[in-house]
Order: structure tokens, then C-alpha cells, then sequence
């Protein structure tokens, strides 16, 4: 009787607790709502600190809550709210300059590569950039070595080492747990799968990713060399011999300019500013820079408007959301943008691996729908490959930075399969059937080669499409496609060249191309898709329950809880795909 009180006075004070909490997130949401927008001051002689340490998206998006208002975001520390932000302080008076201090910069190397051509741009200003750090990562020197004064900590260490990537194989560990996937793929690049398969790279992917990689790295090299007035040559050799691994091997390499302490750092900065002290140095981060920014531009009175759509993530059957692309958020998105008058063209913003194949294809039909009415320009991210430059290749004009990762036109379907797992833990699974083909899949059997033969009828059926509709919005031959196909991965500096992009650029030129279709000179930016959030994330959001990917990171760690989720998320899926050949990430 006791145990029963006491489990009933735990499951009250339980629900006591998230009623207290829940009311008091309610008065915070009040409190938050009704008092005005934080206003961001810049005062004069002020340098910008361009520090990127946060998890970089192309579009930060905005969140509405369905039954909570209060609680609506429209966050400002996007790739292009960054950009923004960059190009404003250009002509800002307050801002003198800009300082990289940076350590590990969380973006894709296209997005980098983009906010490494704002900065650029910035420096036409006359504008002083200088940058800072006690170490170097690869990417973090690429986006330095624009600065006119580098500066390095004595004990620091800088990376120039040349591009890597690494792929997992688990054939091995399937045959040990007698878990399996069942794969059908159609494409000799289309490399997905094939960690599943073998124990090795095959030669086609390795061909695959050797091409890009030194593309890449290609284009790397040519802008550092013109920014440190270092020989491509040289830099391969720096490369090659870890010739700038120190401070002063970095300066002796010329890849640097000064060997100094922070302290010392900020003297030179004090000197540029012409202040005397720490405390007269005006600073504001470029996150709340871009919140000043975004306001300024906001007073446009442009009554024309061009909507930049993000389609960001894995593609998914679904609503999707901030990391997924849903066809139902997307074809709201459109509908939205070609049903306002005020919207003259449509700039869809792709950073995708692709993933679903039927939703790609509804995404792909809105888009026709939608090039009815008004021009719809592609502008491609770090990703915009198998279903993602399906969801791009009927659009009026593609543009890509020469970084970009595009193509990977290709299909595959896989299942997983527990037959050897099964019988090792004794689970025997019988079936009884009205019709032969009543079981098109079972967890606990393998393929029959009926059942085999029906899958890959649906991804050759899905692969004839995918090609006719690139056939299509390209204006070429179906079998001129197929020869740029079967998965094969193209940097956007080689599809230009093979017809499946039009020009090299970023979203400013995709602008510049919409803005030109639609015929108008001036024009403010509509940013879509609008997310909604449930009570659930709102109560996460603040602290107050822990996810259960929270509490995996927490027990597995960042990295191990990543291979669990890679490893899941292509466990999960299902059907026929179209999505990248393996996971990006380059080193």
C-alpha cells in the first residue's frame, strides 16, 4: 500500500513540476512578447568580429508556433544573413574594419569559399581585414588568407596539407551479426550502398572522388595563391612537406605575416583603429552585426520582391523541416511564392544530398508548376546532387559555385535483413499468403529473386525517369545523359562544362539572373519556407525535457553518435532513393 502511495505522490509532484514549468514558460513567452525587438547599436569607429565558430546553415530560418506565437523566431546568423551583413558593413562609416579570429569554422567548404568572396568584395571598400589565431584548421586559413595582415600565435599550428575524405565499410559487420541490407542499385558510381557490399572502395568511386576532391583542392590553391602571392606550385610543396605545420615555418612559407600574442594581436588593431586602450576598441560580433544589417535592409520600399526558397537537408517523404526536405513544406513554399503578386521571379537555394525519390518528384512537378507563371533560378550550395539536382534541373537556369558537389544521377533501393540474425538468436519466421507475391518483404527472409526482380524493375523505372526529366530540363539527349550518369559525382567547375549547370556563381548571381528574367531592377528578398514547431520542441527548446538524441550524445559522445545516426539513417531507408553517394565530409 505504502509502494503505492508513494509511486502515486511521485507520478502528482511529476505532473505538478511541468504544470509549474509549462505556466511559467507561458509568462516568460508574454514577457518576451510584449516588450519590444532588441535593438542592435553600432557605434562609430567600430571593427566587425567575424568569428564562426556556430553551426553554419544557409538559411537560419524562421519558426512559427502554432499555438504560442510569442515564441515565433526569425533568426539573422545564416550563410546569407553573414554575406549581408559583410556587404552592408562595406558601406557602413561605423565599421572600419573586419577581424577574423577564428578556430574551427563550422560551415561547408562552399559556403566558406562564399563568405570568402564577401569578404573580398569588402576589401574594394579600402577597409582594414586582419585575422588571428593560436591554430589554423584547413579551412579556417582558406577563409584568413584573404586578410590583408595575418597574424599567428608563437606556439600556434597551421594546416596546409591537401584534401581527404574517408568512407566506412561494413560488409564484415553484417556477415558477423548476420544483420544485412539488401541493396539494388543501378549506376556503377552510384555509391551509397556500397559500404554494405564490400570491404573496399571500388575503382569507379575512387575515380570518383579523386576527380573532385583535387578540383576542389584545385580551386583552394588558386585563391590562396592569389591572395598570398604564393605560386600554386609552391603551395602543392607546402602541401606535399607539411611546410607550414609552425609559426615560423608558416611565415618562412609566406602563408602568414606576423608570429604574435593575442595581446600583441590587438595592439596592431588599436594602432589601425588609432585608439589608445583595450576598452576604447568598439567591437560587434558578426551575429549581432547581421541583425543590425538585416533591419537596415528591411527599409527598402521595393514593392517587387524575388523569394529565395531553401530546400536544405535530406529530402524525406513528409512535411519536412529545418534539417529535412519535406515535399509538403516545399510545395507550400512555391505555391506561396507564385501566388503572390508582389514576387516577380523564385530563387530556389539547394544544399542537398538528395534522398527520396517520389518526393523529389513532387518537389520536381511543383516546380513545373510554378515556371508557369514566373522564372525559377537555381542557386547551388555546398550539395546539390542526386535528388537534389533533381529538384534543380527543370529550373530556367542553374548556377553553382565551382566548389559545389552536383550530379550523382543515379538510383538505388536497399531493405535490411535479419534472416542470419534471426536464426542465430533461434527466431524462425513462417508466413501464410492468399496470393504468391502477398509478401513483397519480409525483415526475416531474404529476397527472393521475384521479389528481387520487382525491385529493381522500380529503380530502373525511377532511373528512366530521373535521366528523361534532366533530358528535359537541360534540352539534351536522354542517352547523353545516361553517359554523364550512373551516379557519377561532378564538381560545379565540370558541370558547366558537361551541360549540367549554366554558370559558376553564388546565390548573388542567381539573384542577379532572376532579377534579369522577371525584368526589374529593384526588389527585396522573401526568405521561405516558414516551420512550424509542436509543445514538444518548445518545451525541449527551453531546457526542460531532454531529447533522445540528447541523451545518446551525452552517453556515446559527439562522433560515436554520429556513426549510430549515418548508420540508422540509411538502415531506415527505404524504397527507391536518390541521395549522394556517401556521407560528404571532406578533411
Amino acid at each position: 500500500m505504502n509502494f503505492i502511495k508513494r509511486v502515486l505522490s511521485t507520478v502528482v509532484g511529476i505532473f505538478v513540476f511541468l504544470f509549474i514549468c509549462f505556466g511559467l514558460l507561458i509568462i516568460v513567452g508574454l514577457i518576451i512578447g510584449s516588450s519590444s525587438e532588441e535593438i542592435v547599436t553600432v557605434k562609430p569607429n567600430s571593427v566587425l568580429e567575424l568569428t564562426l565558430d556556430f553551426p553554419i546553415k544557409d538559411y537560419a530560418g524562421k519558426v512559427e508556433f502554432k499555438d504560442y506565437t510569442f515564441l515565433n523566431e526569425d533568426r539573422k546568423n545564416g550563410l546569407f544573413n553573414i554575406i549581408d551583413a559583410i556587404n552592408y558593413a562595406a558601406t557602413d562609416d561605423k565599421i572600419k574594419g573586419i577581424t577574423i579570429d577564428n578556430s574551427f569554422i563550422d560551415a561547408g567548404i562552399t559556403q566558406t569559399k562564399e563568405i570568402r568572396d564577401a569578404l573580398l568584395k569588402f576589401k574594394k571598400s579600402g577597409k582594414f581585414i586582419t585575422a588571428y589565431s593560436d591554430m589554423y584548421s584547413q579551412k579556417d586559413y582558406y577563409l584568413s588568407s584573404v586578410a590583408d595582415t595575418i597574424y599567428m600565435n608563437p606556439a600556434g599550428t597551421l594546416e596546409f596539407k591537401g584534401l581527404y575524405s574517408e568512407q566506412l565499410y561494413l560488409k564484415d559487420i553484417q556477415d558477423k551479426t548476420g544483420l544485412k541490407i539488401e541493396v539494388i542499385r543501378y549506376g556503377k558510381y552510384k555509391s551509397a550502398v556500397e559500404p554494405f557490399l564490400a570491404n573496399e572502395m571500388s575503382t569507379e568511386n575512387r575515380e570518383q572522388i579523386s576527380v573532385y576532391l583535387n578540383s576542389i583542392w584545385k580551386q583552394v590553391k588558386e585563391e590562396v595563391s592569389k591572395s598570398r602571392y604564393v605560386s600554386v606550385a609552391q603551395l602543392d610543396s607546402i602541401a606535399d612537406n607539411l611546410l607550414a605545420r609552425n609559426a615560423i615555418m608558416a611565415k618562412n612559407a609566406k602563408l602568414i605575416d606576423k608570429i604574435a600574442y593575442y595581446d600583441e594581436y590587438i595592439d596592431g588593431l588599436k594602432h589601425a583603429l588609432k585608439v589608445d586602450s583595450y576598452e576604447d576598441i568598439e567591437r560587434i560580433s558578426i551575429e549581432d552585426y547581421a541583425i543590425y544589417a538585416a533591419n537596415k535592409l528591411e527599409s527598402n520600399s521595393s514593392k517587387n520582391r524575388i523569394a529565395v526558397i531553401y530546400a536544405e537537408g535530406d529530402i524525406i517523404y513528409g512535411e519536412g523541416d529545418e534539417n529535412n526536405v519535406g515535399q509538403g513544406t516545399m510545395s507550400m513554399a512555391l505555391k506561396e511564392a507564385r501566388e503572390d503578386d508582389k514576387v516577380k521571379a523564385i530563387v530556389l537555394r539547394i544544399n542537398s544530398p538528395g534522398g527520396d525519390a517520389l518526393a523529389s518528384e513532387l518537389i520536381w512537378r511543383e516546380i513545373e508548376l510554378t515556371k508557369e507563371t514566373k522564372p525559377v533560378i537555381v542557386s547551388m550550395g555546398d550539395l546539390a546532387a542526386s535528388g537534389g539536382y533533381y529538384i534543380a534541373c527543370n529550373a530556367d537556369k542553374i548556377i553553382a559555385e565551382p566548389t559545389t558537389i552536383t550530379g550523382s544521377i543515379g538510383v538505388f533501393g536497399m531493405l535490411p535483413n535479419g534472416k542470419e540474425l534471426a536464426d542465430s538468436w533461434g527466431i524462425n519466421a513462417e508466413q501464410v499468403v492468399t496470393n504468391k507475391n502477398a509478401v513483397t518483404y519480409s525483415f526475416f527472409e531474404p529476397l527472393s529473386e521475384t521479389q528481387h526482380d520487382f525491385i529493381k524493375e522500380g529503380v530502373i523505372d525511377v532511373y528512366e525517369l530521373f535521366t528523361k526529366r534532366v533530358a528535359d530540363g537541360r534540352n539534351m539527349k536522354q542517352d547523353d545523359v545516361k553517359t554523364l550518369a550512373e551516379g557519377r559525382v561532378w564538381t560545379g567547375a565540370d558541370a558547366v562544362n558537361n551541360g549540367l549547370v549554366d554558370e559558376i556563381g553564388g546565390l548573388d548571381v542567381a539573384l542577379k539572373r532572376a532579377a534579369e528574367a522577371a525584368n526589374i531592377e529593384d526588389y527585396k528578398i522573401k526568405e521561405l519556407p516558414i516551420f512550424e514547431k509542436d509543445l514538444d520542441k518548445i518545451l525541449s527548446s527551453f531546457g526542460l525535457v531532454k531529447t533522445k538524441e540528447d541523451i545518446l550524445k551525452e552517453e556515446l559522445g559527439e562522433e560515436n553518435y554520429k556513426m549510430l545516426k549515418k548508420v540508422k539513417s540509411m538502415t531506415e531507408k527505404k524504397g527507391v532513393q536518390l541521395i549522394f553517394p556517401y556521407s560528404l565530409d571532406i578533411k
